[in-house]
């Protein structure tokens, strides 16, 4: 079971409802005032959009990772509207990322690695195994059977059996053929031990 197989916007409702148990994760004191971005006109209406940005952004990390503050500036960003001019595209405040990242760190679900030459925060095995569990409760919720993954069984080492050696099957003739030419053999080497010692 894995967060693929959720909507994203329930995955990202529940885990907020599940930071909040958690004393890392807590929104700042000037979090009910500020914007989002420069692209937004107010302040959240929603009181725990800390705790869903934070949410979100850990999926995102999930998904995306390893990834950095600039990149998911980009993500949260919009249009940011201009009258009867044409509307230009505006990053999302950095700052809310930069401190979510941190508190997100601080509880052990995301740390910095670097895979060749990307470099930003990736999910941790606490992290995965907490939006795994949420999206099973999620399914479970839905009345939807969760089937067990079955683990590979480990292969045994297999004894190297030693292959037996070649025997080569041989006819009578050729039998026959090969112990006249040995007698042969032996013959002439009496032979020529015969002549060397009467030249001697």
């Amino acid at each position: 079971m894995g967060i693929y197989e959720v909507y994203p916007n329930e995955l990202i409702e529940k885990a907020a409802e599940e930071l909040k148990k958690n004393e890392a994760i807590k929104p700042p004191v000037w979090a009910g005032f500020v914007k989002t971005g420069a692209h937004k006109e107010r302040a959240p209406v929603d009181k725990d959009w800390w705790y869903k940005r934070a949410a979100s952004i850990l999926r995102s990390i999930q998904i995306l990772g390893p990834i950095g503050v600039s990149k998911l500036r980009i993500k949260y960003g919009g249009k940011k509207r201009r009258g009867h001019k044409p509307s230009h595209f505006k990053k999302g405040s950095g700052n809310i990322i930069r401190k979510a990242l941190q508190q997100l760190e601080k509880a052990g679900f995301v740390k910095f690695a670097e895979k060749g030459l990307h470099k930003g925060r990736i999910i941790t095995k606490e992290g995965k195994l907490f939006l795994n569990k949420i999206a099973e409760e999620i399914m479970k919720s839905k009345g939807v059977e969760i089937k067990k993954e079955h683990k590979p069984v480990e292969k045994k080492e297999e004894v190297k059996k030693e292959k037996p050696k070649a025997t080569f099957v041989t006819s009578k003739k050729e039998e026959e053929k090969s112990g006249k030419e040995e007698k042969g053999v032996k013959e002439k080497t009496k032979k020529g031990s015969k002549t060397e010692e009467n030249k001697k």
